[in-house]
């Protein structure tokens, strides 16, 4: 009995089904999970397979390594972060596009502490390969069209404005992972009023 086959991506490979897809997303989500809760090193491959049901090999047939599995959930995590603050910053309008930034960076990572885990844990054990100006530039340049916007000058150090920021968002989040009760959306507004206050010297 003739299979239908897959047809191929620009690259020559098979692109994977629905039901493939489905154990990607799970296998992510269930890293995630494990990351959260032991750290990286209890997300093992094994540990994982447990989790999701499924055999070490079945993992390793959608992810060749630890580190790729654990890249895959990272970048989930991270798209997720970054999608809800781009629509955010974009629903606020450029005066108000840093307010709006830190809000939503504050509130997602709030919502979503197990994401919070994995971008930090990432973070540590695998540098997150990134250039740090991939997360200030863009902040610096919500800074300046604000000012901007408001009818000031452009902000001449909006990279030490944007640097600032980010790490007072850290520690913010991070005082939330060791203390829940800490009230993170009020500690937001403090730090836009700080740098409100900051703008209108």
């Amino acid at each position: 009995m003739a299979t239908r086959r897959r047809a191929g991506n620009r690259n020559g490979r098979a692109e994977p089904t629905l039901i493939e897809r489905a154990r990607r997303a799970q296998l992510i989500e269930v890293t995630i999970e494990l990351v959260a809760d032991r750290g990286y090193a209890g997300a093992s491959l094994a540990a994982i397979a447990e989790r999701a049901g499924i055999t070490k090999a079945a993992v390793l047939y959608h992810f060749p390594t630890k580190a790729a599995v654990v890249r895959a959930a990272h970048e989930h995590a991270l798209s997720a972060l970054v999608g809800e603050v781009a629509g955010a910053v974009e629903a606020a309008g450029t005066a108000n596009g840093p307010a709006a930034y830190i809000r939503s960076m504050i509130g997602h990572l709030r919502r979503h502490p197990r994401h919070t885990r994995m971008i930090t844990e990432a973070m540590i054990h695998d540098g997150d390969g990134r250039d740090p100006a991939d997360r200030w530039r863009p902040l610096a340049g919500l800074v300046t069209a604000a000012r901007l916007a408001r009818g000031g000058g452009g902000d001449r150090d909006a990279r030490t404005t944007a640097i600032i920021i980010g790490g007072a968002i850290d520690a913010i989040v991070s005082e939330q992972l060791h203390d829940p009760d800490y009230d993170t959306a009020a500690a937001a507004e403090q730090l836009i009023e700080m740098c409100a206050e900051t703008r209108s010297r």
